[in-house]
């Protein structure tokens, strides 16, 4: 790809970027949210029509027409907002467009046999075909949308931010998928915002900065500290960033706690000025801990104490009144109004200081969220462009300042660092931080353990359903947050169950 610019109205998504993939080679494509990754790759999978610059694949002038004609190609998109038809089922979604059909008719076994083998290359094998998608959790979504990619036997294959949900065991067995297509000479462009995972997997890699690109190299020779300098025009001291304060009352309580399938037993004492950790692996019951918490779902059994005191049936507006904000895993349906405003969005849960009369004040309310996008570094037009045509790490943004604008004491996070550059993460960790000086009190469900040993004060393990106890992160390593994820007692190599 050579010159490639693209503009949006008056905004200047690409200025005459560069980028060269070799045959067999897993190249990482990397930099800050709006940086121009995700547009460079849609127009290389025919998404996106680029306004000038060429683009040549094996050596040949190439402008794919639409995603369909890409495809054909053998360029495959894997898209960091899942593109999968809700409604359908796993199976239908993994072959969806690609049915292998005999005289106009769906060869049904063929067709299950394919969804099921692309399933079982990613180890995935227990995710049920005949389920509709919009029954698993994001992470096993994911899962989906990388066997559909996987089906349709790739040259190029753009992986965007594929690990975003997964747990620290699929990536490894995504990144054993990764090796064996490289030996099959397919080439991958790897788009995340780890940077130790690109450190690890992949073999060159690109910078790009405000729609330009700035630097490319090996990986293997590179540092990311000159990584990170590339991306972000600027040193970055500490990615974990800790701050030392003392604990204060417990905020949050929750004895026995189950819901309907999951979670089915949780013991949890969050205190005032506390980070708290939840791992586990998909499926665990982490997300559904906190929906059920926050009265998204139902409590079947166990008690939930706020302050101290016992509190009856949940609900999201009980909740919200009693100071707890929940940041969903999945923004786009639970988290943000596409469809609206950034002002409207980061306000919508608390008008008070804004209104008078029962009259929101505009001006008031914009200022608010200017005040919110510049605190958090929301990449936006302005206050009133809608979310929806925000990157997808800027919507994260869009996401957690809601709750600092709720002002609530208790925040229950579900991967809030998904989908955002390493430049934003540290920012979003150093606000946790800030925060729980402050007395507030932060439950931190990530999938990436890197950041819970960094980040948080304590941290417990989800095992099919089952919480552990909460111990100091000092306790605690990868290998046995991994080993009690797994329902393996630490020293012993058996799975349980």
């Amino acid at each position: 790809m050579r010159g490639l610019q693209k503009s949006f109205g008056a905004t200047r998504a690409l200025k005459k970027v560069d980028l060269e993939v070799l045959p067999g080679e897993v190249h990482a494509l990397i930099g800050e949210n709006g940086a121009g990754k995700s547009t460079l790759m849609k127009i290389l999978s025919g998404a996106v029509r680029p306004d000038s610059g060429q683009i040549e694949l094996n050596g040949q002038p190439f402008i794919p027409e639409n995603p369909s004609h890409a495809r054909r190609s053998a360029i495959a998109m894997i898209y960091q907002e899942l593109n999968l038809a809700l409604h359908l089922s796993v199976e239908e979604n993994i072959l969806l467009g690609e049915e292998p059909s005999r005289f106009g008719w769906i060869q049904r076994a063929r067709h299950r046999e394919l969804a099921r083998a692309a399933l079982a290359e990613l180890r995935h094998e227990k995710i049920p075909l005949d389920a509709p998608v919009s029954s698993l959790s994001i992470a096993e979504q994911q899962i989906v949308e990388i066997a559909r990619a996987l089906l349709t036997d790739p040259k190029v294959l753009i992986m965007d931010e594929p690990t975003s949900s997964l747990t620290d065991v699929d990536t490894r067995n995504l990144f054993a998928v990764i090796a064996r297509l490289r030996q099959r000479g397919v080439s991958i462009v790897y788009i995340s915002h780890f940077l130790e995972e690109c450190k690890q997997v992949c073999d060159r890699y690109t910078v790009l900065r405000d729609g330009e690109s700035v630097g490319c190299g090996d990986m293997a020779s590179a540092s990311l500290e000159e990584i990170i300098r590339l991306m972000v025009g600027r040193e970055i001291k500490e990615i974990y960033p800790r701050t030392p304060r003392p604990f204060g009352d417990p905020l949050l309580e929750l004895k026995t706690l189950a819901g309907r399938t999951k979670p089915r037993s949780v013991n949890l004492t969050l205190r005032a000025g506390e980070i708290l950790g939840l791992a586990g692996l998909i499926g665990a019951g982490r997300t559904e801990t906190l929906r059920v918490c926050f009265g998204l779902d139902r409590c079947e059994s166990g008690k939930v104490f706020v302050y101290s005191a016992e509190q009856g049936r949940r609900n999201p507006h009980r909740s919200l009144s009693e100071g707890i904000g929940l940041l969903s895993e999945n923004r786009k349906e639970e988290g943000l109004m596409l469809g609206r405003t950034l002002a409207d969005n980061l306000t919508i849960t608390r008008y008070g200081p804004m209104a008078k009369l029962g009259l929101i004040n505009a001006r008031s309310q914009r200022h608010a969220a200017q005040g919110w996008m510049q605190r958090l570094g929301i990449r936006a037009a302005g206050t009133d462009q809608t979310v929806g045509e925000l990157s997808g790490g800027n919507q994260q943004k869009v996401a957690l300042g809601r709750l600092l604008h709720h002002d609530a004491k208790i925040l229950l996070l579900d991967e809030p660092t998904r989908g955002i550059d390493v430049g934003s993460k540290s920012e979003i960790y150093r606000l946790m931080g800030q925060l729980a000086a402050q007395g507030k009190a932060i439950v931190f469900v990530s999938s990436y353990l890197p950041e819970l040993l960094g980040v948080c004060d304590t941290v417990a393990v989800m095992c099919r359903g089952v919480l552990s106890d909460a111990r100091p992160v000092s306790d605690w390593s990868e290998h046995s947050i991994i080993s009690t994820a797994m329902g393996q007692n630490e020293g012993d190599t058996r799975t349980v169950g």
